[in-house]
C-alpha cells in the first residue's frame, strides 16, 4: 500500500527492528530537495543493522530525478559498508530503471595516497617525464610514417591531393603570417646591428657589423625566428583545430565515411607549411638585413652602399643555402608536432588547453635543437 504524503513535501521516515532498519523515502526527491534530506540522510546510523537487513521501501515517492536516486544508491551502499544487507521493495517501473542505471556508478571517494617526499619523489616524476617522452617520440613516428604512406598514395593517386584545402591554409599559414614575422625580423636585426656596433666600436671594427649580421641572419636567425614563430601561431592553431575537432568526434565520422583523417587534416597543413618555411624565412632575413642596416647607417655612419658592397664580399650563395635548407626539416617537424597532438586531445577543454601548450612548447624546443643539430653537421664537414 502507498503512503500518502503532503504534496511537494520530502522526507526520510527510519524505524528499527529486531531484524534491521526500514527507510522509507517519502514526497519528492528530486534536485530541489536534496539540500533539505542531506542532513537526514547523513543522521542515519547504519552500524545499528550490521550482520542485519536494510530495506528502503520506495513506496511513499512521489518523484524521483537523477538527485534522488543518487541520494538513494548513496544509502545503500552506506548501508552495505557497514554490513548490512541492502534490500529495494515497491520500487515503481520507471524508478527501477533510474536506479539500475546509476547501479554501479556511485563511487566511493578514493582513499588518499601518501605521496613519496624527497629524492624518491624526485626520480619517480623524472621516470614519468622519461617514459611520456619515449611515449612521444614513438607516436610521432608513428605519425611520420603514417603520412609517408599517405604520400605514396597521392603519388600513386594524385586526384587525392586536396588542392583547395592546402591553398587556404597556405594563405594562413604564409601570407597573413608575413606582416608580423618581417617587423619583428625587422626589430631583432635593428637590435643585432646596435649592439654589434656599440660592441665593435670600441675595437675599432665597426665595420665587421655587417660581416656577422649577414653571417648570423642568413645561417641561423632568419631561419629560427621564423620557426618559433610559425610554432607558437599556426603550431598552435593546427592543434587547436584538430583538437576541437577530436572533441566534437568529427574526426571519428570522417573514418565512418571512410576518409582518411591524414590525408583530409594532416597531409594540406603539412604542405602549406613546406611551402610557407622557406618563403617566410626568406623575407625573415631580408627584413632582419634591412633592419640592421638602417641601424648600421644611423648608428654606425655605414652608408648603404658600403652596406651593400661589405655584405656581397662577406657572404655566398652557400651561406645562404646553409640557413634556407633547415626550412623544410624545421616545417615538418612543427607540422608533425602540431597534428600529433592535436590527435591526443580528450574531451575537455582542459585538455585542448594542455596539449595547445604542449604544441607550441615542444615544437620551439624541438626546433632549436635541430638547429643545434644542423649547426654541428655543417661545421663537421666544413661548411
Amino acid at each position: 500500500m502507498r503512503v500518502q504524503v503532503a504534496e511537494d513535501v520530502a522526507d526520510l521516515k527510519v524505524e528499527a527492528f529486531d531484524d534491521g532498519l526500514v527507510l522509507t523515502p517519502l514526497g519528492p526527491w528530486t534536485a530541489e530537495t536534496g539540500d533539505l534530506l542531506q542532513p537526514k540522510i547523513e543522521a542515519v546510523d547504519f552500524s545499528i543493522a550490521k550482520g542485519k537487513t536494510v530495506a528502503f521501501d520506495l513506496s511513499g515517492l512521489d518523484r524521483l530525478d537523477t538527485v534522488g536516486a543518487l541520494l538513494i544508491e548513496r544509502m545503500r551502499r552506506a548501508a552495505e559498508d557497514a554490513g548490512a544487507t541492502a534490500e529495494l521493495h515497491n520500487v515503481r517501473p520507471q524508478h527501477a530503471r533510474l536506479m539500475e542505471a546509476l547501479r554501479g556508478r556511485v563511487q566511493d571517494a578514493p582513499p588518499a595516497v601518501e605521496r613519496d617526499r624527497g629524492v624518491v619523489a624526485w626520480f619517480a616524476q623524472f621516470g614519468g617525464r622519461v617514459e611520456a617522452a619515449g611515449s612521444d617520440v614513438s607516436k610521432g613516428l608513428g605519425f611520420l610514417g603514417a603520412v609517408v604512406v599517405t604520400t605514396g598514395r597521392m603519388i600513386v593517386a594524385p586526384w587525392r591531393f586536396r588542392f583547395t584545402a592546402s591553398v587556404a591554409h597556405l594563405d594562413r599559414v604564409g601570407l597573413q603570417a608575413v606582416p608580423i614575422i618581417t617587423l619583428i625580423s625587422f626589430l631583432v636585426g635593428a637590435i643585432v646591428a646596435q649592439q654589434s656596433i656599440f660592441q665593435l666600436r670600441n675595437f675599432g671594427a665597426t665595420l665587421f657589423v655587417v660581416d656577422l649580421l649577414g653571417i648570423l641572419v642568413l645561417r641561423e636567425l632568419g631561419v629560427l625566428l621564423t620557426a618559433i614563430m610559425v610554432a607558437g601561431r599556426s603550431g598552435s592553431a593546427f592543434t587547436a583545430e584538430i583538437g576541437s575537432m577530436k572533441m566534437r568526434e568529427e574526426i571519428d565520422a570522417l573514418r565512418t565515411m571512410g576518409l582518411d583523417p591524414i590525408e583530409v587534416l594532416a597531409m594540406p597543413r603539412l604542405t602549406a607549411l613546406l611551402i610557407a618555411m622557406p618563403l617566410l624565412s626568406f623575407l625573415a632575413a631580408m627584413a632582419a638585413l634591412l633592419g640592421g642596416g638602417l641601424v648600421a647607417w644611423g648608428y654606425g655612419d655605414i652608408t648603404p652602399i658600403t652596406f651593400l658592397q661589405r655584405l656581397k664580399d662577406a657572404l655566398s650563395l652557400q651561406t645562404f643555402f646553409v640557413g634556407i635548407i633547415k626550412a623544410p626539416f624545421m616545417a615538418l617537424v612543427i607540422g608533425l608536432i602540431a597534428c600529433t597532438e592535436g590527435m591526443k586531445v580528450k574531451g575537455s577543454a582542459e585538455s585542448l588547453g594542455q596539449r595547445t601548450t604542449s604544441s607550441v612548447v615542444k615544437s620551439i624546443f624541438v626546433v632549436i635543437v635541430l638547429d643545434g643539430l644542423f649547426a654541428m653537421f655543417f661545421a663537421a664537414i666544413g661548411i
